[in-house]
């Protein structure tokens, strides 16, 4: 079984941390640029665990798949609910629009993507 797309989901992931991180320190300082960062962490370690939950089932039964997509989707509501929490907990400390906008830029990119890391890697 190819692993690859893990690869490139974690490339893809760091990107858009990358992009989040070094656009927030630019328009906002080192703190706008931590705070972006952190956001995106956590975006990208929720779709990562959604994605690889939920690919060993591509082929599986209608029941095993639905039952792995409400679980990553569980698990992407998790990451809100951290999201929620850094937010109060470092409010004094990291700017709360750049956590905010380095989660939704990373996690929303990730989804729209998800498709092409769903895929069989073995066509021919």
């Amino acid at each position: 079984m190819n692993q690859g797309w893990i690869v490139k989901l974690a490339v893809a992931g760091a990107a858009l941390e990358l992009f989040c991180g070094a656009f927030a320190y630019w328009r906002g300082g080192l703190m706008a640029g931590v705070a972006a960062l952190i956001g995106a962490s956590v975006a990208t370690g929720a779709q990562v665990a959604a994605v690889a939950l939920l690919r060993p089932a591509m082929q599986a039964s209608g029941a095993t798949f639905q039952q792995r997509w409400v679980i990553g989707m569980a698990i992407r509501f998790g990451s809100f609910l951290v999201i929620a929490v850094l937010l109060f907990a470092l409010r004094a400390t990291l700017p709360p629009i750049w956590v905010a906008t380095g989660y939704l830029v990373t996690l929303l990119a990730l989804l729209f993507g998800e498709t092409s890391f769903l895929h069989d890697d073995a066509k021919p």
